[in-house]
């Protein structure tokens, strides 16, 4: 079974795991640059790049990154300006297909005159007069013009991302909503999550120390149960412990929590979106602001379990471990720092398990079991409606008609919100996922493979509790 999707996120890990081992052993990561890099590019490997500095220039921002990024940007998402290989411009473009023929459709079809023909009979754009508007490609008659896109700019489907003045990529902050997809996408691993993991070990050295009274508690998505599947779930949870997290609990019960909520809020204003996943919300806020109001006003589950355990052990930091990169962004909110300290990914978690040599499958099994049915499917798409659909019928609320959508990726979200802005959504609720397929599709995620929802369907099943408000109020107890 493969550990990752690609290549560029086994590099990513590799940066990850070495600057954990050197924050283990207490040491100053950028004074053991030179063995970092070693252990990532060995001397006797071809460079990716024109040489092995050059490579070696990369890794050296991949630690910034690893540390926290840089303090210039803004975002959770950054760009490594000389890891990007600054794809040509996007938009259309002739190729060398073009035969130089005689009919020269694409001159006809083009209504702004921006095609010309050389001395040969080849046809050329000119990007100052071209709109993109694609008639060109269809006229050709041998599919020579191809409508080019930047991975990254295509992947991005909030356009927050354009190509900078030296050709890199460039991330407009004010219309990111830290999805992670460009991450995911870029095939030179230019665009970057930061990360919090030399603050995790920390915070993990600290409270486990003889005289300290802080403990360090992880709090780990439900889509874990899609991740790690060399080993068994109860063999993962170990492993978390051994980390040093004094308990490892589930954010499914912040789910069981927000699910009454929000059901309970619905009923109150007669229309809602939902408020789970942060890249929805800020999509919501930065392209539809007249719909901001709709939004929930209950935190995330994330959130929600985190404020659950500070109220009750202050002195505690809490870690969400997870498959979201918009996790990052949402800790950075004032609303929201006070009850949750770093979020992490699962490709963190991984770094963090084997720079510790930790291996899973020799781990004996601990018993997980806190959430419910209802909160475990939060997961997957469809789930949050699901469970708000059964905490309607536990909270006795029959003289309501509940009419949800459940929008998975951002292409789908748009289409909800937009008959919504104009008013015209025939439904109640928008459960909205920038993610295809929910949080199983994260870009902090190991893999992604078709499979996933069915794991997290077994997983949810698996849970003793079948019902959300007795789970709820058991919760008390869990500490």
């Amino acid at each position: 079974m493969k550990l990752f999707d690609n290549k560029v996120q086994e590099r990513k890990y590799n940066v990850l795991r070495e600057v954990a081992i050197q924050t283990w052993r207490g040491n100053d990561v950028f004074a053991e640059f030179n063995e970092i890099s070693s252990k990532v590019i060995p001397k006797d490997e071809p460079p990716q790049r024109c040489c092995i500095y050059k490579d070696r220039a990369v890794i050296a921002e991949r630690i910034r990154l690893a540390i926290g990024g840089s303090r210039k940007a803004s975002g959770v998402v950054q760009v490594i300006d000389i890891a990007c290989d600054e794809c040509p411009e996007a938009g259309y473009v002739v190729t060398d297909l073009c035969r130089g023929c005689l009919a020269h459709g694409c001159i006809d079809a083009c209504k702004l005159g921006a095609i010309t023909i050389d001395s040969k009979h080849h046809a050329h754009i000119d990007k100052n007069k071209c709109v993109d508007c694609g008639r060109c490609a269809t006229a050709c008659k041998y599919s020579a013009i191809h409508n080019f896109q930047r991975p990254c700019e295509n992947a991005c489907k909030v356009k927050a991302i354009s190509m900078g003045p030296g050709g890199e990529a460039m991330i407009d902050y004010d219309k990111c909503i830290s999805c992670g997809t460009c991450v995911y996408h870029c095939p030179f691993g230019a665009t970057v999550d930061v990360s919090s993991i030399v603050d995790v070990i920390n915070s993990l050295k600290e409270s486990t120390r003889k005289d300290a009274n802080n403990p360090t508690i992880a709090i780990v998505a439900p889509s874990i149960a899609s991740q790690f599947l060399y080993a068994n779930l109860g063999q993962v949870i170990t492993g978390i412990k051994k980390l040093g997290f004094a308990q490892v609990l589930e954010v499914a019960l912040g789910a069981d929590m927000v699910a009454t909520k929000e059901a309970q809020e619905l009923v109150e204003k007669g229309f809602l979106t939902s408020s789970c996943c942060p890249a929805f919300v800020k999509y919501i806020e930065t392209k539809y602001p007249g719909l901001k109001e709709k939004i929930s006003h209950n935190f995330s589950p994330m959130v929600e379990l985190a404020k659950f355990v500070k109220e009750g052990h202050p002195e505690a930091k809490i870690v969400f471990i997870g498959p979201c990169i918009a996790k990052k962004a949402e800790v950075r909110k004032p609303e929201v720092r006070k009850y949750i300290d770093y979020a992490i990914t699962f490709e963190e978690l991984q770094a963090l398990f084997d720079s510790r040599d930790i291996l899973l499958r020799e781990q004996e099994e601990t018993e997980w079991n806190q959430a419910s049915y209802y909160g475990r499917i939060f997961a997957k798409s469809g789930g949050l409606a699901e469970a708000v659909t059964q905490a309607l019928k536990e909270l006795d609320i029959h003289d309501f008609e509940f009419n949800p959508i459940v929008c998975d990726g951002i292409d789908k979200c748009k289409q909800a919100l937009a008959r919504a802005d104009k008013g015209v959504l025939p439904n109640n609720f928008i459960e909205g996922m920038a993610c295809v397929g929910g949080c199983v599709g994260g870009s902090g995620n190991l893999v992604r493979y078709d499979d996933a929802a069915e794991e997290i369907e077994e997983h949810s099943e698996e849970a003793t509790a079948t019902e959300i408000l007795p789970n709820v109020k058991k919760t008390i107890n869990i500490l």
